[in-house]
């Protein structure tokens, strides 16, 4: 992580409401001579708009103080979405109970309901289904650095 990031990240945290409250990317993109500074947060119990806004505020009055960003940018403070891919144990931690789909680094894809957060890994309960046969349902233990892409999966029911 580029110090940058890792100063940003730390001015972060220090302006979050609470310990519920946590970091999940910071990312700095520089696009036609213009600064973007996104900053991804989350909430083990949901995040809201203020609080959102009141670390916007405060994270954007520290990096003016500190003058760490010397040209024009561009601050942006949300909650990743749920497009977004976990990338956290805390993610996961957070989304126990949930249908997740994962692309394994083997190109493997995989759905199943997210059930257990190891401090190796996940355990996601996988229904097979054979031609011709009753659906069955397996745990399945995947590593971390086995996890492509997770994505939490939406469902309507």
């Amino acid at each position: 992580m580029s110090e940058l990031k890792q100063a940003i990240e730390e001015i972060v945290e220090k302006h979050l409401p609470d310990e519920n409250h946590f970091v999940v990317e910071v990312i700095i993109a520089e696009k036609a001579g213009k600064t973007t500074l996104s900053i991804l947060i989350d909430a083990d119990e949901g995040l809201n708009i203020q609080t959102c806004a009141n670390v916007s505020r405060a994270v954007s009055e520290e990096l003016e103080a500190k003058d760490l960003i010397s040209s024009a940018y561009v601050l942006e403070v949300s909650s990743p979405g749920l497009d977004y891919p976990l990338n956290s144990r805390r993610q996961f931690q957070k989304n126990v109970g949930r249908e997740l789909k994962v692309l394994r680094s083997t190109g493997e894809e995989l759905t199943g309901k997210l059930l257990e957060v190891e401090s190796s890994g996940v355990k996601i309960l996988v229904k097979k289904k054979e031609k011709g046969k009753k659906a069955t349902e397996e745990e399945v233990s995947l590593p971390f650095e086995d996890m492509k892409k997770t994505i939490v999966q939406v469902s309507f029911k």
